[in-house]
């Protein structure tokens, strides 16, 4: 298998297209056999199982390398492998205790067991809480009976082990009546009474298998508890945040491949007598393709910095990070799909299926929508806490700088004097002072905003999604500051380079984050949210577009 970091190239020569065809598969709807085994082989399965129980016990940084590789080639690859270790069987490595783990994890590892993730149900999505799939405990204390029913679940008609969701009756320890709590349960599809659908037909990502499984009287052992009895919710969430910073890992490596494919049709494509990169209005295209291409990559690595080096607040930075790379992944493959022009809308250019592949990633693990309100409310009720100094989450340029998004939000009182002074670079000092500047003010709206609306903020969904938006601008001028600074402290070759990526980015980032605030607290904004709220409901009454037609017919 593979070891450390020595042999990350195995898996890259692995998933050249002599061994795994990213085309055949998406034709197939599935990973063919013999890629199968051979990343079963090479220890894909069990990248983050410790070695002492048959994995390959890499670091959160080396195992974001090793995704980004396979987000490059193929993402129904990664699903595959994704789906079974990111979350799969990740509980069990956070919550298992160690019979859990000695029982489950080596066969999980070597892949001779795949396994699936169970939380959404047909009436459960986005509000994981409503599930109903329930467990309900024998009398004599022994086991549970599950039943119920799971959808769209990601290796769900090839998996053997099954981390399932589902509602308890629980004795309320005050009120002592009973009430629902969600536990979380490490289900074998050997204690019978679980079935799976057919592979769903889908848009994107076909190979990966995707079906909806059946849960009938299954008889699952007391001693399957995930976790604490009860504590299901909070399970499924750090498993869930846990892992999300894989996404932007392995979407960095997609928008590297796709950026080299339109690089390539531009330097060799010739329009008008000129070479297409010469043009302006290609080379805006390739310069932000590979400005989003930065910021996503910068953000991957910060965080799984920050787990490696034991934060265990990086929630806000994941979920950041997630939004930012699912939007910056679909951005540019489709300009990518532009600069190829025809070309690239046919099927043997091999980008158009990188488009449908992409697209879900904006919904599963958390829809950006939600997590946008998560990010956003997270500002407002850190606003109220003693946090501490910016400086201070700044000192150290590429380990620390994750704390920011918490720190974003830090109470009036930003404004004395606070500079970024030391922890970047001096070339980038513009740029260190432009991102200071939107962050007090930043800081100044959210005081604003809890005043003006306290406890029913959580409902201002206009507002939320703009201040998310600020929060996600925010972090990303800080990771590429960080990275920027750090470049050219060490002198990479690449530092100039890298400098303008950062001070385009952190210059239209403050406008960016300047006009939302401008925004915020005009009263145009008042009047427009009123607006939009009044047209959508006409068109949900309407059952669609409400205005006539211009030809009356």
């Amino acid at each position: 298998p593979i070891r450390g970091q020595n042999n990350i190239d195995t898996i890259y020569l692995y998933a050249k297209d002599e061994v795994n065809d990213p085309m055949k598969n998406d034709a197939l709807e599935k990973v063919e056999e013999h890629t199968m085994e051979g990343l079963k082989e090479m220890g894909a399965f069990g990248l983050q199982v410790p070695a002492d129980l048959g994995g390959v016990g890499l670091t959160n940084t080396q195992y974001a390398r090793l995704v980004e590789i396979v987000g490059m080639h193929d993402l129904g690859v990664g699903i595959t492998l994704g789906a079974h270790q990111s979350i799969g069987f990740k509980g069990i490595l956070l919550f298992g205790n160690p019979q859990q783990k000695e029982k489950y994890l080596p066969k999980l590892a070597t892949g001779e067991h795949v396994a699936a993730f169970c939380l959404t149900e047909p009436a459960s999505g986005s509000d994981a809480a409503s599930i109903k799939t329930s467990a309900v405990r024998s009398p004599c204390g022994q086991y549970y009976t599950m039943n119920g029913s799971k959808i769209w679940i990601s290796n769900g008609g090839i998996a053997e082990i099954f981390t399932v969701f589902a509602k308890t009756p629980m004795k309320d320890e005050k009120t002592g009546e009973m009430k629902d709590k969600i536990t979380a349960f490490i289900v074998e599809r050997s204690f019978g009474g679980v079935t799976h659908g057919p592979p769903e037909k889908k848009m994107g990502i076909k190979a990966s298998n995707t079906a909806e499984v059946y849960f009938e009287n299954v008889r699952v052992p007391a001693e399957c508890v995930l976790g604490e009895v009860g504590g299901g919710f909070k399970v499924a969430m750090n498993i869930l945040n846990n892992g999300r910073f894989g996404m932007a890992a392995a979407l960095s490596g997609t928008m590297k491949g796709v950026i080299a494919k339109a690089v390539d049709h531009a330097a060799n494509r010739t329009q008008f007598g000129n070479k297409i990169h010469n043009y302006g209005a290609i080379q805006e295209k390739m310069a932000r393709m590979a400005m989003l291409q930065y910021v996503t990559e910068s953000m991957a690595y910060m965080v799984s910095g920050n787990m490696d080096s034991g934060a265990t607040e990086f929630q806000i930075e994941a979920a950041i990070s997630k939004i930012f790379a699912s939007e910056a992944a679909w951005l540019v493959t489709d300009e990518c799909i532009q600069v190829m022009g025809g070309m690239g809308f046919m099927k043997d250019a091999g980008v158009e299926r990188v488009l449908r592949d992409l697209r879900i990633f904006r919904i599963f693990e958390g829809t950006n929508d939600i997590l946008r309100l998560f990010v956003a409310l997270n500002g407002f009720q850190n606003a109220g806490n003693q946090l501490k100094s910016l400086q201070k989450a700044l000192k150290n340029p590429f380990g620390n700088a994750g704390v920011l998004a918490t720190e974003i939000t830090k109470r009036a009182g930003l404004g004395t004097g606070l500079t970024l002074q030391g922890t970047v670079h001096p070339e980038l000092n513009h740029s260190g002072e432009l991102t200071v500047k939107a962050i007090e003010q930043f800081g100044a709206v959210i005081e604003e905003l809890l005043l003006k609306h306290g406890k029913r903020i959580i409902d201002e969904q206009f507002v939320l999604k703009r201040v998310a938006d600020c929060a996600i601008d925010l972090y990303a001028m800080v990771v590429v500051l960080s990275r920027a600074s750090r470049s050219l402290s060490q002198g990479h070759p690449s530092a100039q380079h890298e400098k303008m990526l950062c001070e385009t980015w952190c210059t239209e980032a403050h406008e960016r984050v300047m006009q939302d605030i401008k925004f915020l607290r005009s009263g145009t904004s008042k009047q427009i949210f009123k607006n939009l709220r009044a047209i959508s409901a006409a068109v949900v009454e309407n059952g669609g577009v409400v205005s006539p037609h211009p030809l009356g017919f």
